[in-house]
């Protein structure tokens, strides 16, 4: 049997259906942190599936059937000068692609923890850790230069928000594994890095919204 996918909370959904991709925006597990300082906490994410095959996901389990799916780990959020540093071309970066500056800036620290001489294993560089093989298409000749990072790194991010209809955590999850993984499995791929990341800029992006 097929199995439907249902929320609980209005957490998130991973279903498919009609070939369309139904993961809701708000990856809510980090609900806790609304209205706390920056102080590192905790939420994980359970799954439950009912006798007709539904499966029910929450962040706060109501009953025993419940079993932990993700774990969430702690995510801490610097707030100091070095954050606050690439502020004012972040919020061109907003004005222009229309991407909230809070998860910009989520996305910056979740990449490089504001080092804009990042570069990854695999290549990647900059703030927004930018792989070789897009820099043209999104003008960049230069990817330690901050500006060009942040602007072809919003930019990028709009494109996959557009990709997948604005629903942010499969565009997360597609900036961090590439489209194609998110393609393959019409879902978050089922990788530990990715799932990792996914929580971690959503965590970052809603302590930064209430600062």
């Amino acid at each position: 049997m097929k199995r439907k996918t249902n929320i609980n909370k209005g957490d998130f959904d991973t279903s498919h259906r009609g070939g369309a991709f139904f993961l809701g925006a708000s990856f809510l597990v980090i609900f806790f942190l609304a209205c706390c300082a920056p102080v590192p906490s905790q939420a994980h994410i359970y799954r439950y599936i009912d006798s007709e095959g539904i499966v029910h996901y929450t962040n706060a389990p109501t009953a025993s059937g419940f079993k932990l799916y993700i774990r969430e780990k702690a995510v801490g959020l610097t707030v100091g000068s070095v954050s606050k540093a690439y502020d004012a071309i972040i919020q061109k970066a907003q004005v222009k692609y229309g991407i909230e500056f809070s998860l910009i800036k989520a996305v910056i620290q979740a990449e490089s923890g504001f080092n804009p001489r990042a570069v990854s294993k695999k290549g990647a560089k900059g703030l927004m850790q930018l792989m070789p093989d897009n820099y043209k298409a999104l003008s960049v000749i230069d990817p330690f230069d901050p500006s060009q990072n942040i602007m072809g790194g919003t930019r990028y991010l709009k494109q996959l928000l557009n990709r997948y209809d604005a629903k942010l955590p499969l565009a997360l999850a597609a900036y961090n594994a590439g489209p194609t993984a998110v393609d393959r499995y019409r879902r978050i791929p089922p990788y530990a890095e990715t799932q990792n990341y996914v929580q971690k800029v959503m965590a970052l992006y809603n302590r930064y919204k209430n600062i």
